[in-house]
């Protein structure tokens, strides 16, 4: 069984080395100190286990979660971290919080092996429905190509839905995220992102002009020129937020 660790401390990297040995079944392909090097080895080995931290340089480990396709099943390493242990428990998944023994090692890797396709499902309901760490709200981590891109949330226009993903429109170009408009708007601070429209989420601080497009709907002119769609309820919702 091949297996991962991604984690920016070497002596917590080290220390599950050493447990591993206890399970000759299970290879470690890589060690990797951030997520960017992370989702790099997952794409490379496809692994059947990773052990991930939560709090890493760079992007955090459900940021590299939400990059890879199909993730592999995950056993979270993790400091004392009040947010991200209620997100585990919520949503039962396995974790090994810092400094953890040879016994709560052995633990997880058990139930690893008797859950694997339950963890699997677990971790991704986890990155569906858990929400977002607090310095997540500042940033959002796409893959463009074979890059991993951190958007600040102060460079995105507006977010378009499209099918099971959503667009981020930036002055830089269109960018794809698995994630939900309602996930979105959940997220975002509601002063700044506003749903305009069922597919629209706007950043407000860039409208210039609102007027009447059809008897009950209306256009949002932004300061780059490109026009948003209003509906009746949204419009509302912009009047309430602008102070109209």
């Amino acid at each position: 069984m091949k297996a991962l660790i991604i984690d920016d401390e070497p002596l917590a990297r080290s220390i599950v080395l050493e447990y591993v040995q206890a399970f000759p079944e299970i290879e470690i392909m890589q060690e990797c100190s951030d997520g960017f090097e992370g989702l790099k080895a997952i794409q490379q080995h496809k692994p059947d286990l990773i052990f991930l931290d939560v709090q890493m340089p760079k992007i955090n480990g459900f940021e590299m979660l939400e990059l890879v396709d199909d993730p592999p099943a995950v056993i979270f390493t993790t400091a004392f971290e009040e947010y991200a242990i209620k997100a585990f428990d919520a949503h039962a998944i396995d974790y090994l919080l810092k400094p953890f023994s040879q016994q709560r090692f052995n633990k997880a890797i058990q139930r690893w092996q008797e859950e694997t396709n339950a963890l699997k499902q677990n971790t991704k309901t986890l990155l569906e429905e858990a929400p977002v760490f607090p310095q997540q709200n500042n940033r959002i981590v796409v893959k463009d190509g074979n890059r991993i891109r951190i958007i600040p949330v102060s460079e995105i226009e507006f977010l378009e839905a499209a099918d099971d993903y959503v667009k981020i429109h930036t002055k830089d170009g269109i960018f794809l995220k698995n994630k939900t408009m309602q996930f979105f708007e959940q997220s975002l601070a509601e002063q700044q992102f506003v749903r305009v429209h069922r597919s629209y989420l706007l950043n407000v601080q860039l409208i210039s002009k609102l007027h009447q497009h059809e008897k009950e709907n209306y256009m949002a002119l932004l300061s780059n020129g490109k026009k948003v769609p209003v509906s009746k309820n949204g419009y509302s919702k912009l009047k309430t937020v602008l102070g109209l």
